[in-house]
């Protein structure tokens, strides 16, 4: 589940006076995310998410997250859209959390997108690239490659438990990517987590995206890449290649790739694959055993990182052909 901070109802009430979201009607608490609390908010006028940050979401960074849902919004696209205050404020304070309410976007996700979600879904990407341009705040990826060797030495020996000599494994296969990673490729904001569960579709039509709460400043590319693995590979662990050029074409529809940012995509790809290996591995290990929400399975990312690593070229993806 993902309300870590409950809130009783006359602390709610009072909260609530200082918006104009009409009477509240119910308040349920929302079990999907691993990041935040979320609550769904029913009023006689509309429906409204009201978000929590845990411990885990820097505050300082809560303002570049909030312009860049604004701009995006402004630009026409379905991401939720703050919604101020009587004052006009956007950031709050609840149960000891900062805090903000934003619109409810209708919709559900799609556990296993089909082809014509995967070619939706490039080219929303590449429109979150393209109109995010405005965003005046930076804020740099913390969970970038710089952050890989760190995160590594963090975790230690401990890689032992998935099985014996993984920790050298991971090691050749982390400075193998960091050798390889491209330079002065395309970058600006990207969402950085856009797996299934933060996109909604009505039937296969894309409604909107949310959680932006990795998005960083970084490669455009690498962004693709974190979507090819978490929209491509299938239960199974097998990569749906006929998935993978829907996406890409998708994107390409809307922002042609370079052939720099072609090139790159097997290494892009592969550390994207890392990147969350390393972070569920950190997890996995790290987390208490009676905690409200369990770690996700790093292995499903070392096979993906696996694929990445054995491919020849980015006919293997679907380009091209």
């Amino acid at each position: 589940m993902a309300v870590y901070t409950h809130v009783d109802d006359t602390a709610l009430a009072e909260f609530l006076s200082a918006y104009d979201l009409g009477s509240l009607l119910s308040v349920t608490g929302i079990a999907e995310g691993v990041e935040n609390s979320n609550f769904l908010l029913r009023t006689d006028r509309a429906n409204y998410i009201l978000t929590l940050y845990e411990k885990r979401v820097d505050p300082q960074d809560l303002p570049f997250f909030i312009e860049v849902m604004e701009v995006l919004a402004g630009s026409g696209m379905a991401c939720p859209l703050p919604v101020p205050s009587r004052d006009g404020s956007i950031l709050q304070q609840l149960a000891g959390r900062p805090c903000a309410v934003f619109s409810f976007l209708e919709g559900r996700w799609s556990r296993y997108p089909n082809t014509k979600k995967c070619a939706a879904l490039g080219k929303t990407l590449a429109t979150i690239h393209i109109n995010a341009a405005p965003v005046t705040r930076r804020r740099e990826n913390a969970l970038g490659p710089s952050g890989w060797r760190p995160l590594l030495a963090s975790i230690g020996d401990d890689a032992e438990t998935l099985r014996p000599g993984m920790t050298d494994t991971i090691h050749q296969r982390l400075e193998s990517i960091l050798a390889n990673w491209p330079a002065d490729l395309p970058e600006g904001v990207i969402h950085a987590d856009l797996f299934p569960n933060n996109v909604h579709f009505i039937g296969d039509k894309l409604t909107g995206v949310i959680d932006f709460y990795f998005a960083c400043n970084d490669i455009f590319a690498y962004d693709l890449g974190i979507c090819l693995n978490s929209w491509c590979f299938e239960a199974d662990g097998s990569f749906n290649l006929t998935k993978s050029r829907a996406m890409l074409r998708g994107y390409t529809a809307v922002r042609p790739l370079s052939d720099a940012e072609v090139a790159a995509i097997p290494t892009l790809a592969a550390g994207s694959a890392m990147r969350f290996f390393l972070t569920r591995l950190y997890d996995w290990i790290h987390t208490p055993k009676d905690a409200l929400v369990s770690p996700k399975d790093p292995m499903e990312y070392w096979q993906i990182l696996r694929f990445h690593q054995s491919v020849s070229g980015t006919a293997a993806y679907g380009i091209g052909l």
